[in-house]
């Protein structure tokens, strides 16, 4: 099972990146080259092998100030307006991963449009940032931090399908969905047992009852 890292630590051993420390002029150009579309104040600090806080803070609302970067919220940074909003959103919190409705409309398993981006996270919270609101269900850690049925897209974590369709099972009873056909069952009850629920069990045993039926 692989764990999120749950904070990356601003200690950064000065023997081995003294050396590596951008010379001036060089900072804002090693963000702007990285993949990543936001920035925390704990990422600029590994990315300048920066150990004081203070200083990558400083240096990263001077950016904003001269308009080279943009201050997303407080601690968060991008390039431009054009930020991936999944990655936005696990910054906000984390360990967190999109999950629930915004993957399940996507592969077809529920019919309904959401503009709102929902997400798996320690928290339940509604969080709104540049007019998108960002919905947190709170998941119990022992099944946040597990890996299974969830990917790696760039810089961000996201639920399989199967995955997402268990977490809402987890998260609201009786809950409707519109076309199970997409899910991948074998899937499904693969990963399952990390939930460690039996009534939950039942529920995603019934869903399973209701496409085997209707085939």
């Amino acid at each position: 099972m692989l764990i999120y890292e749950l904070e990356i630590t601003f200690k950064v051993t000065s023997s081995i990146n003294m050396d590596k420390k951008p010379k001036k002029g060089e900072y804002l150009d090693i963000l702007l080259r990285s993949p990543k579309t936001i920035f925390s104040t704990k990422d600029a600090a590994l990315l300048w092998a920066e150990e004081r806080e203070s200083t990558v803070s400083a240096r990263l609302n001077k950016y904003v100030k001269a308009g080279k970067l943009i201050g997303v919220r407080r601690g968060l940074y991008a390039k431009d307006k054009n930020y991936d909003k999944f990655e936005l959103a696990t910054k906000i919190y984390t360990p967190s991963y999109i999950s629930f409705e915004t993957v399940l409309a996507k592969a077809g398993v529920i019919f309904q449009f959401y503009s709102q981006v929902f997400v798996a996270s320690y928290i339940t919270r509604e969080v709104v940032v540049d007019s998108q609101t960002y919905l947190y269900k709170r998941i119990r850690d022992q099944i946040l931090t597990d890996h299974t049925g969830v990917e790696a897209k760039n810089s961000y974590y996201i639920a399989s399908p199967e995955r997402a369709f268990l977490d809402i099972v987890y998260a609201s009873k009786g809950y409707h969905f519109d076309n199970l056909s997409p899910l991948d069952w074998a899937k499904v009850f693969e990963i399952l047992p990390i939930y460690k629920n039996k009534s939950m069990g039942k529920r995603v045993r019934k869903y399973h009852k209701i496409v085997s039926e209707s085939k």
